[in-house]
């Protein structure tokens, strides 16, 4: 493994990076040069400098192998993390080295918990870096790269196979380099169309870019202390669903829906289980609210409901609503959502409704054979054969992500958190959803939380956001020899 290559394209991410700080700069200006002007720009020129130092000193490669493909997309995630921190270490504020730390992860795993008591108090300039880096991190800060760097040619081929899931990739039946573009076009296309509806339905233009960058990478930051709940419009609230719920797809499938091809939305046996999971779910909680006198109309019910459990399931975390007073049962469900969350090949996190199918596949196939030992049974999720290798990686998977929830639960109840707050915080961080329930409810903030759980969270949200083993690759020293 040449630690020179992985190095070199790092800088080209980097550089990426600096190019965003800059179009944050020009926000500063433009806004009269607030206060984040010298943050962002001295941001700038530290991300820029570290960007290109490599690329003066190591020569163009190609032919990147595996494991260099996992430095790179590794090195990439964290390097980026660590860069995106500048900005609010030099604006200060609520800052320390911790909560600069916390809100950076947070931002590029796309979690959106934020360590902010009072967000409207930043700068705007520093509001829209807030939101960019979950934007560059919906996607995925490696897959943007590959678009927007164009120099990294037959290389990005191996490093595409490293930032997507072999589960992401099952709808996609284009290229390597056909499933990239696709990814970025349909991405740049939701935020776009979010964010001139939520303009339309009374956003102003820089809450609606904003909004956009949050709903379509399911991140979840806002530009106001009660979320979206601080617009109180209903009509706002049915866009920001809306997309929030479309971003929850697999971008492959709305590719191939638009494009009139077979392989569509309506055709998908994950994609018909995605909405009626949703619809059962809502109208569950509705008349769970409703009879329960949480709200006083049923009408109230449905609204805060919808929109608040499509951001559970979605992973998106924008909050309309104080969901702490929400009935246990209707707790339990936005839970249950939390864990499973969306499909694969989105920008949503969390376990998968994919690996759900397939588990419940599984147990149907295994209750089969024990009562026809001699029967061949093959597991299909719409119409295709799944190897037993997938279904084996599957089954891991799950496990792991449970341990991860059992360990992370386990540790924030040892830091002093009530037992709802730390095991719904675990669930939040690895499924990169943002909010839970308790001290970390959908009004609150993790300002408080303390200091080891804010490290330990955001090491579940790194892991959850690269899908567990791309992560664990890098402890596996003797692998990378």
């Amino acid at each position: 493994m040449r630690l020179n290559v992985i190095l070199r394209y790092m800088g080209m991410m980097l550089l990426l990076e600096a190019i965003f700080m800059l179009i944050a700069v020009a926000i500063s200006i433009f806004n009269g040069m607030d206060g984040g002007y010298a943050p962002l720009l001295l941001s700038f020129l530290l991300t820029a400098i570290l960007g290109a130092f490599p690329l003066l000193f190591v020569e163009k490669t190609d032919g990147i192998n595996s494991k260099e493909s996992f430095g790179i997309v590794i090195g990439a995630w964290l390097i980026s993390c660590v860069v995106g921190m500048f900005p609010y270490l030099l604006w200060g504020g609520e800052f320390d080295f911790t909560n600069a730390w916390f809100e950076s992860v947070s931002g590029f795993t796309t979690t959106g918990a934020t360590i902010l008591n009072n967000v409207e108090a930043m700068p705007r300039s520093l509001l829209f870096w807030r939101s960019t880096t979950h934007w560059l991190g919906g996607v995925g800060v490696v897959m943007f790269a590959l678009v927007v760097l164009p120099v990294m040619g037959k290389s990005k081929l191996n490093i595409t196979n490293v930032e997507l899931s072999s589960i992401a990739k099952d709808n996609y039946q284009y290229s390597t380099k056909k499933i990239v573009h696709i990814c970025l076009s349909v991405y740049l296309g939701l935020t776009l169309l979010t964010t001139l509806l939520l303009k339309l339905a009374g956003m102003g233009w820089f809450d609606a870019v904003n909004h956009a960058f949050s709903i379509s990478s399911t991140g979840g930051f806002s530009t106001k202390n009660m979320s979206i709940g601080a617009f109180d419009n209903v009509w706002i609230e049915v866009v920001a669903g809306f997309f929030m719920l479309i971003s929850g797809l697999h971008f492959g499938l709305i590719f191939a829906t638009l494009a009139g091809k077979s392989n569509n939305i309506f055709r998908s046996e994950v994609c018909r289980y995605y909405f009626t999971c949703m619809a059962v779910s809502i109208l569950l909680v509705t008349l769970n609210l409703y009879r329960n006198g949480v709200y006083e109309t049923f009408g109230e019910s449905l609204r805060y409901s919808s929109f608040q459990l499509i951001s559970y399931a979605t992973t998106t975390g924008v909050a309309t609503t104080d969901t702490n007073l929400w009935m246990p049962f209707s707790m339990l469900i936005a839970i249950m959502l939390s864990i499973q969350c969306a499909c694969s090949g989105s920008t949503s996190g969390g376990l998968k409704c994919d690996r759900m199918i397939l588990v419940g596949k599984i147990i149907k196939t295994r209750l089969q054979q024990q009562q026809h030992p001699s029967a061949v049974f093959r597991i299909k999720v719409n119409g295709v054969v799944q190897d037993y290798s997938v279904l084996q990686a599957t089954q891991i998977f799950i496990i792991l992500y449970l341990i991860l929830i059992f360990v992370g639960a386990l540790i924030n109840a040892a830091c002093g958190m009530d037992l709802l707050s730390s095991v719904s915080f675990a669930i939040s961080s690895v499924g990169n959803v943002g909010i839970g329930f308790g001290d970390v409810g959908s009004m609150e903030n993790c300002a408080n939380l303390p200091v080891m759980v804010k490290y330990t969270s955001t090491l579940l949200m790194l892991l959850g956001r690269l899908e567990i083993f791309g992560l664990i690759q890098l402890f596996l020293i003797k692998w990378w020899v």
